[in-house]
């Protein structure tokens, strides 16, 4: 079988980005090893979440798992590095966070892994990072140099359309069962996503939305049932999150891909999930 490592910087990113994909992929009889940066440790929790004493990083790894088991996941791994928070944040600057990372260093430890999995496909995010975070911008650094470094023939950055998320939070924005629900303020940020003119894969991930929701779910400690990811009906649901987009820098002009892993042996009778 053919193997797609996705590359994330912390607990959750994996469903919201590429949780279609790896759910698509693994039914398709492929490899999905999930790989994430940091453990999430500066993440924001809603109260009465955590057990008394419990570590926040402690629970978002258990999460981890357990989402990667509903998107079919085969292998979970964990660079090793510190959340650095949002950007501008005095923890951007301290040692041990994946914004202070070598990006050399960092890419050999994803290169190592790319080569024992013989990896055919890897996901990072585009260059901002999808939304300017720190851990973000640094995936698509040490993603692309792990790359190079491990030969891997096909790179995909994950981001979103842009233009399609502005145009459904215009619909959604007076949509009556959405009241109370905190929408994003894309407009107010520009470095949310990246244009429809520069996207060159778009991933029909519809039939896998249910995974990609129950994914969501196994996040508890991150995304809320109140959340704008949770709250949402399942129409506005799949117009948000039923197409994954992703920039290959051999790919278009346009969007020329529509599944990530087309082409690619399928071992018949495998067991992708373990």
């Amino acid at each position: 079988m053919a193997t797609l490592v996705t590359f994330h910087a912390h607990p959750d990113d994996e469903c919201i980005t590429c949780g279609g994909v790896m759910r698509m992929a693994a039914d398709q009889g492929h490899r999905v090893v999930l790989v994430v940066a940091t453990r999430g440790e500066l993440g924001e929790v809603t109260d009465g979440v955590l057990e008394p004493g419990e570590p926040l990083w402690r629970r978002r790894v258990a999460e981890t798992h357990a989402a990667a088991d509903v998107l079919g996941a085969a292998r979970v791994e964990f660079l090793g590095y510190t959340d650095s928070g949002m950007m501008g944040e005095p923890s951007n600057d301290e040692a041990g966070t994946f914004w202070q990372a070598d990006v050399d260093e960092a890419a050999r430890r994803l290169a190592d892994l790319l080569r024992e999995e013989a990896a055919d496909v890897l996901t990072v995010y585009d260059a901002h990072g999808g939304y300017g975070h720190p851990d973000h911008i640094q995936v698509h650094r040490v993603g692309l140099r792990a790359a190079e470094l491990a030969g891997t023939p096909r790179v995909y950055e994950a981001t979103q359309n842009r233009d399609h998320m502005l145009s459904g939070m215009a619909q959604l924005a007076d949509a009556p069962e959405l009241a109370g629900v905190e929408l994003p303020d894309i407009d107010a940020a520009p470095e949310f996503g990246s244009p429809e003119s520069v996207l060159t894969a778009a991933v029909d991930v519809t039939p896998y939305l249910d995974a990609k929701r129950a994914a969501m779910r196994a996040h508890a400690s991150q995304i809320a049932e109140q959340s704008f990811f949770l709250a949402m009906p399942d129409e506005a649901f799949a117009f948000a999150f039923g197409t994954e987009w992703f920039i290959r820098a051999s790919g278009g002009p346009g969007i020329t891909e529509t599944d990530l892993m087309a082409g690619l042996p399928v071992t018949a009778g495998s067991d992708a999930s373990g």
